[in-house]
C-alpha cells in the first residue's frame, strides 16, 4: 500500500511527508519543482487544477488536494497512529481550532508572499504587497503563539498534526531574527518536529 506525494523540498508538500512518515506509511514523491514553476503547468493541472502543491494520490487511486484535507484524511484512516485526538474531544476541537487558523489565516499569505507581482494591482509596486503580507504575517503568528498550551507541543497531550502544520508553515515568509525573538514556542514546536527520532529525516529534507 504506497501513497504517491507531488511535491518539492520546503513546499507545502513538507506537511503530508511528515504526516505520512509519522504513520509509518510507505509514499513516493513525485518532483514538481517550484523554481521551475513545474506547477502551473500541463501535466500538473492534470492533477490538481488547482495548480498548487500538494497533491496525494492514495493507495486506491483517490486525488486528494488541499493539505489541511490531506492531513485529517491521513488521520481518519490511520487513527492508530494517534496523530490527533479522540474524536469529540475537547483536544481535539483545540488541535482542529488551530489546524484551520493556519490553514485560512496564514497559509494563504504565503503565496502573495512568494509572488507579490500576481496579486499587486497594475502600476503598483509587488514589494509594497509583499511588505503589507509580511505586516499581517507578524500580527497573526502571536495569536497562535499565546494559544500554545504544552511543551514542546500545541497540546499538553502529545503531538498532533497540528504541531506538524505550525512548524512546517512557520518556516516561510519571515526567515529573519523576527521569528526566534517573537515566537519562542513555536520556534521550540519546529524545533522538536526537527529532532524527533522518526520525523528528524523528513524535516532535514525540507528544511535543512
Amino acid at each position: 500500500m504506497t501513497y504517491i506525494v507531488y511535491g518539492d523540498p520546503g513546499s507545502g508538500s513538507s506537511t503530508v511527508e511528515l504526516a505520512l512518515t509519522a504513520i509509518g506509511a510507505r509514499y513516493e514523491i513525485r518532483d514538481v519543482p517550484l523554481d521551475d514553476d513545474a506547477q502551473r503547468g500541463a501535466d500538473y493541472a492534470a492533477v490538481n487544477p488547482a495548480r498548487k502543491l500538494p497533491a496525494l494520490v492514495t493507495p486506491q487511486g483517490e486525488t486528494l488536494t488541499e493539505s489541511l484535507c490531506i492531513l485529517l484524511t491521513l488521520d481518519e484512516r490511520h487513527r492508530e497512529a494517534g496523530l490527533m485526538p479522540a474524536p469529540a474531544s475537547p483536544e481535539r476541537a483545540r488541535a482542529l481550532r488551530w489546524l484551520c487558523f493556519v490553514a485560512t489565516e496564514l497559509y494563504p499569505l504565503v503565496e502573495i508572499n512568494d509572488y507579490p507581482e500576481r496579486f499587486a494591482p497594475e502600476g503598483t509596486d509587488p514589494v509594497a504587497v509583499r511588505e503589507r503580507v509580511r505586516a499581517m504575517w507578524r500580527k497573526r503568528w502571536p495569536i497562535l503563539e499565546g494559544a500554545i498550551e504544552g511543551d514542546p507541543w500545541l497540546l499538553p497531550s502529545a503531538m498532533t498534526l497540528a504541531d506538524i502544520y505550525i512548524a512546517a508553515v512557520s518556516r516561510w515568509v519571515q526567515k529573519d531574527e523576527w521569528r526566534p525573538a517573537t515566537l519562542p514556542r513555536i520556534e521550540r514546536i519546529a524545533r522538536a518536529i526537527g529532532e524527533h527520532p522518526v520525523l528528524a529525516g523528513t524535516w532535514s529534507r525540507h528544511f535543512a
